[in-house]
């Protein structure tokens, strides 16, 4: 399967059968669902999840798509490093999200994938506005959002009520000219 983009060390694609396994093992961990929208997860899960993407094509607004992020190796030896998350909100705006598993966590592959999503989102499909939305308590990810250029716009105060509690989210957002002034 082509590419969505690599960087020095990653790919990032679609989905391939063959990263269900892996994918149903990280999610089902409890430190990785911890901030997440579910509390258990396995193969079917995966599955229909797979099941549920290819039945439209990448980019088609209104759905979300997970991204496999593999290492660079042989086909059949790359290692599945975690997913990218993307939701084409409208033709204009965009939300991403992350998980890795944690194995793979502190090395900067997220870092490294956040980025090249961004790249490609802004030099390809070009989208106006780019948002996430992160758990406050989830200091990694809104760090790493941070990191890669996004900006804090809002602190939702008690805004959801998550896994038996009300919990409070950051958003962040970048607008295409602002990632242009990253690259000059």
């Amino acid at each position: 399967m082509k590419p969505l983009f690599q960087t020095e060390r990653i790919i990032c694609r679609e989905f391939e059968p063959d990263d269900l396994e892996a994918f149903a093992a990280y999610r089902a961990l409890p430190e990785v669902a911890r901030y997440q929208s579910w509390s258990e997860y396995c193969y079917r899960d995966a599955l229909a999840l797979y099941e549920e993407m290819s039945k439209v094509p990448f980019a088609t607004v209104g759905h979300w798509f997970q991204l496999a992020i593999v290492t660079k190796a042989e086909q059949g030896s790359q290692q599945m490093l975690g997913d990218l998350a993307v939701h084409f909100i409208d033709g204009r705006q965009i939300e991403i999200g992350f998980t890795f598993a944690p194995d793979f966590q502190g090395q900067g592959y997220a870092s490294e994938a956040v980025l090249g999503l961004l790249t490609y989102l802004f030099s390809e499909l070009k989208p106006h506005r780019v948002i996430a939305t992160t758990d406050c308590e989830n200091v990694p990810s809104w760090l790493l959002l941070e990191r890669v250029g996004l900006r804090r716009e809002a602190h939702f105060i008690e805004n959801v009520f998550f896994k038996g509690a009300w919990g409070s989210e950051f958003q962040y957002a970048i607008l295409a000219s602002e990632w242009k002034g990253q690259d000059s």
